[in-house]
């Protein structure tokens, strides 16, 4: 007979495989398999799974249809189990799932769309932190600056797409009208939660080069450099600018300050 742990397990992998396979244990009052009483648990978790990813993913769901949305919701839920009760933190492979579906091969910025609504989600529940304030840096000199790591708020994350995603993702979470024109070529996204609210910024050319060099633990020089062979008009300035305005720095610790 197998322990408790395993046969939680197998359970919960037969009510969220593609066919259902009744597992051990599950019986009806004559101790034969139960295969209706199984398909209630089966529905109900991917009833369940399906409204928190749902949840999750309102944009995509906007784009799609609820109907499409639920089938490859139940698909997804067939590969990847919820690592934590809280289902706010399922879905982390969603949009990767979402980009490996033929069907949706037309339109190949849903999954950056998906990764929008995921760090909105990641970024509202993220812990909180002050952010860095403009003036530390202020006091620093300047042949220390190219020397200073910076790192990323809690709340902070960045979304690169080579489609107007933000654009996209604008257009479907809310009930305003759509943009009568997309922009061309990408958008850069920057999402985090300086107050209570969660924002998604714009990036200017090379913001979003600067910030992952950042993020991997360059020096703001080096990242500088990176930035500017990213993008030959970057602003360090203006970037810094939109990323300490936005909030996407966490506070300088005791032994980086001036």
């Amino acid at each position: 007979m197998p322990s408790e742990p395993d046969a939680s397990r197998a359970f919960f992998t037969a009510v969220t495989a593609p066919e259902p396979n009744i597992p051990e244990g599950v019986v009806g009052p004559d101790g034969q398999p139960d295969g209706k009483r199984f398909g209630v648990y089966r529905n109900t978790v991917a009833s369940t799974l399906t409204e928190a990813l749902s949840a999750t993913f309102p944009a995509v769901v906007r784009l799609v249809g609820e109907e499409f949305f639920a089938a490859a919701a139940r698909a997804f839920a067939s590969e990847e189990k919820p690592a934590s009760p809280l289902l706010f933190r399922y879905g982390a492979g969603f949009p990767d799932f979402l980009a490996r579906l033929p069907s949706l091969a037309p339109y190949p910025y849903i999954p950056d769309v998906a990764r929008l609504d995921w760090a909105w989600l990641q970024a509202y529940h993220a812990a909180d932190e002050a952010p860095l304030d403009p003036s530390a840096l202020a006091g620093i000199a300047p042949d220390r600056l190219d020397h200073l790591r910076l790192a990323l708020h809690p709340a902070a994350h960045l979304i690169v797409s080579p489609f107007p995603a933000v654009t996209i993702w604008e257009a479907n979470r809310s009930d305003g009208p759509a943009p009568e024109r997309l922009p061309d070529g990408g958008e850069d996204a920057l999402v985090t939660r300086p107050d209570l609210d969660v924002e998604v910024r714009r990036l200017p050319p090379g913001a979003a080069t600067l910030l992952s060099a950042l993020d991997r633990g360059l020096p703001l020089g080096p990242a500088a450099t990176a930035a500017v062979q990213e993008a030959p008009d970057f602003d360090l300035a203006a970037s810094l600018s939109v990323l300490l305005g936005a909030g996407a720095l966490a506070a300088l610790r005791p032994s980086e300050a001036p």
